[in-house]
């Protein structure tokens, strides 16, 4: 599905970062990075449902588990108007938005990743998973210790002191500070463009099974 030339045309674009060269170049990006990304949608769908039936896999060029390419750039300095990355999201059918949990792909030329979690969640949604982590600590740890023994490293932004209501004390005041509780794990190029990524994928999200429970528990949705 995916290949070299896919990872070529984001090279491309990030020299000609315009819209009448994207407009040239749209049937490049059709075949090299929007075709391919739907086919490996498709093809990702069984193994995403067989993680749980509560996630979505939707091959579908507006709307569907692709990101868009165009950037919002409305509060950003950089006025460029597309992403220089291929972003893929399989969220929870309850979920509105990004903001949630689900799996993710990256692929980019300065680097390509997979990842599980949920991504600046609204206050009640991060009140939810910090209650829960002060409630039920153990689920949690061992959330965490799987996905770490995998190679996964928890990312994402955290609060400076401790978020209101907890003591610094705490002993898991740094995972109490965390506003986003994602496993981020590199992958590379080669792992992307190979035959049997597929199978790569759904090894590594395997291991990212118990925090996705976690954090549906958290926030009482089903998983």
């Amino acid at each position: 599905m995916f290949s070299d030339h896919t990872f070529a045309f984001l090279q491309q674009l990030a020299a000609n970062n315009d819209r009448d060269w994207f407009k040239q170049n749209q049937q490049d990006y059709e075949d090299k990075v929007r075709t391919p990304a739907l086919e490996f949608i498709e093809v990702m769908t069984p193994v995403v449902l067989g993680m749980s039936p509560r996630l979505t896999a939707v091959p579908k060029k507006v709307g569907g588990s692709m990101m868009r390419p165009q950037r919002d750039s409305r509060f950003s300095k950089d006025k460029t108007p597309y992403k220089l990355n291929v972003g893929i999201q399989f969220r929870h059918f309850q979920a509105k938005d990004v903001h949630a949990p689900g799996l993710y792909l990256h692929l980019a030329n300065d680097g390509c990743f997979i990842a599980a979690g949920i991504w600046h969640p609204e206050s009640k949604a991060l009140n939810a998973i910090r209650e829960c982590i002060d409630e039920n600590p153990n689920g949690y740890k061992k959330a965490i210790e799987q996905v770490v023994d995998a190679g996964f490293e928890l990312t994402g932004d955290s609060l400076i002191r401790p978020p209101k209501g907890y003591d610094k004390q705490h002993p898991l005041i740094d995972e109490l500070k965390r506003k986003d509780f994602i496993a981020v794990k590199p992958i590379s190029v080669e792992q992307v463009c190979s035959k049997d990524f597929v199978d790569v994928c759904e090894a590594e999200y395997q291991h990212t099974k118990a925090l996705m429970a976690y954090l549906c528990f958290a926030l009482d949705l089903d998983f």
